[in-house]
């Protein structure tokens, strides 16, 4: 049973984590801070993110905070974010692609694409791209993207990642997950062809009680409490991500997961579904995402 007291010392390590201020992103920052790291809270909100430092400091963490402004849902603002951090730092360790959105009501990002498909996929796509020189220059260095369950069921429509058709919030969030998944396969795909040391890790949560349900009705909770079995708690479900971006035995390319049955347990390697692996699929996001977001990678 890995659980955060086996994170090893992370002092003198740098980590951005977006969306750190709620939920499991805040459980990973805490970890993370209370293992001695520098932890960057990558927040849409300046209020809650400082806010959340005063949480975390409560906490008495042996690493150090900082904030900054980053909003996934526009692409100049992911620019921004990166700019300036590639400016102040000269190394990043590691970055967790944890932010996200869960079937919001019908919306669209700043430059026009489904909400859910823009922020959990777009957004840290562009993240990544702008800091993977950085990325490539720090021993060690790993990213680390969050999926979930849900892109079991997901299917990449690329004539409506920018609601064309109907909406329909579960499979557009089913399909930004998987989208995630196989960014994070296909972006160890790329650093392996091209010789680089980086690792790209995917990691899922499980079912937890987060704010991520916070568009659903109270009657779809409860159906999903039901039919899950229950749900755990954000520090629990933070497990899978910190397994990923700090345990020496996580590998690139793979996938972690709460060890019962995908939803509840502890860390542990898992089988991806054949849908997140279908790499001529994967090439073609790939190549839309570049031209979207500007940002190159390792070719292959």
């Amino acid at each position: 049973m890995w659980t955060k007291e086996n994170i090893p010392d992370q002092t003198g390590k740098t980590i951005i984590v977006t969306g750190a201020n709620i939920g499991l992103g805040f459980e990973t920052a805490l970890a993370l801070y209370q293992a001695g790291a520098h932890v960057v809270l990558a927040c849409r909100s300046q209020e809650n993110a400082t806010a959340a430092v005063a949480q975390l400091q409560a906490q008495q963490g042996t690493g150090t905070l900082e904030t900054g402004m980053l909003d996934l849902g526009d692409l100049d603002s992911v620019k921004a974010f990166t700019n300036l951090f590639l400016q102040q730092r000269k190394q990043l360790h590691v970055l967790i692609n944890n932010a996200g959105v869960a079937v919001p009501p019908a919306s669209k990002t700043k430059q026009g694409y489904e909400l859910q498909f823009g922020v959990n996929f777009l957004g840290h796509f562009a993240l990544t791209g702008h800091l993977y020189p950085l990325l490539k220059a720090t021993s060690g260095a790993r990213v680390v993207t969050l999926s979930s369950m849900g892109y079991q069921r997901g299917v990449i429509d690329f004539e409506n990642l920018r609601s064309e058709k109907d909406y329909d919030g579960m499979r557009e969030y089913s399909q930004s997950k998987l989208a995630d998944l196989m960014f994070a396969v296909e972006l160890q795909r790329r650093i392996t062809a091209a010789g680089d040391k980086v690792l790209s890790i995917a990691a899922q949560p499980g079912a937890n009680t987060t704010a991520l349900t916070r568009h659903m009705t109270a009657e779809d909770v409860a159906t999903g409490i039901e039919r899950l079995g229950g749900f755990m708690e954000p520090w629990q479900g933070a497990l899978s991500s910190l397994y990923a971006a700090t345990s020496p035995d996580a590998l690139g390319g793979n996938l972690y997961q709460p060890d019962e049955d995908g939803y509840h347990g502890y860390p542990a390697h898992a089988a991806i579904n054949e849908n997140a692996l279908d790499e001529m699929v994967a090439k073609k996001l790939w190549e839309f995402a570049e031209g979207v977001t500007g940002t190159h990678y390792p070719g292959r």
